[in-house]
């Protein structure tokens, strides 16, 4: 049985899989909490870092897949499982930054054991994938404030938040997300356009959000 002070936090859309695992793992002495996709999963990981982190692999929002690669950069200390009905088998599926794979639906008793074992499994090394292009930013009118804001989608996360343009010229700028850490780097193009238009990349698109999503952070570059 673990001990006190051990978390586990289980990421799924599924109501039904978060509170049945929850209650189960909860008798077993974990400290259990839930998160309903990736997204909500970072934020519980900023409030306390989990022990183990068991994610679904398909999700609406962020999906596992995204979320156990963030946490494998930016929380390496966290051991992770992923599970799916996608996949199946013991082994983890190619390209998941996962520790352990769980496959739903069989039994209870597999996954007790990939977390006894968990703690002397050795964590599979990833193949380096490359790092996405700057984004190109191109400087849109100004606003009332007279400042020309731009939104801005974090290639990692892929949240979306506004940016404050500052600064001339075409070099190459970097910042950080306020969500997930990752160092974003961008240029901009000084071809300013009439109206306000979001931040892009030439291969991914980029999706609008309210101010109310983000409240006073902001990306500052």
């Amino acid at each position: 049985m673990p001990n006190a002070n051990e978390s586990l936090l289980i990421v799924d859309d599924e109501p039904i899989i978060r509170e049945s695992f929850s209650l189960i793992f909860t008798e077993m002495g974990w400290r259990v909490r839930t998160a309903m996709d990736g997204f909500s999963a970072l934020e519980e990981i900023h409030r306390e870092t989990p022990l183990v982190l068991l994610s679904d692999l398909n999700m609406p929002g962020m999906t596992g897949f995204d979320l156990l690669m963030v946490v494998r950069r930016m929380f390496p200390a966290i051991r992770t499982i992923a599970m799916s009905g996608a996949f199946s088998g013991h082994e983890v599926p190619s390209g998941v930054a996962a520790d352990a794979f769980y496959q739903k639906g069989s039994s209870l008793g597999s996954l007790l054991k990939i977390l006894h074992a968990l703690p002397q499994m050795e964590r599979r090394a990833l193949e380096p994938c490359r790092r996405p292009a700057p984004l190109c930013i191109q400087r849109p009118g100004n606003d009332s404030l007279g400042k020309p804001p731009v939104t801005i989608t974090c290639p990692e996360c892929q949240r979306t938040a506004p940016l404050a343009l500052d600064g001339f010229g075409n070099m190459l700028r970097e910042i950080n997300c306020v969500f997930c850490g990752y160092s974003i780097q961008y240029t901009l193009d000084e071809r300013s356009l009439p109206t306000m238009q979001p931040a892009f990349r030439h291969d991914a698109p980029v999706a609008n959000s309210s101010p109310e999503q983000f409240g006073s952070q902001q990306l500052i570059a």
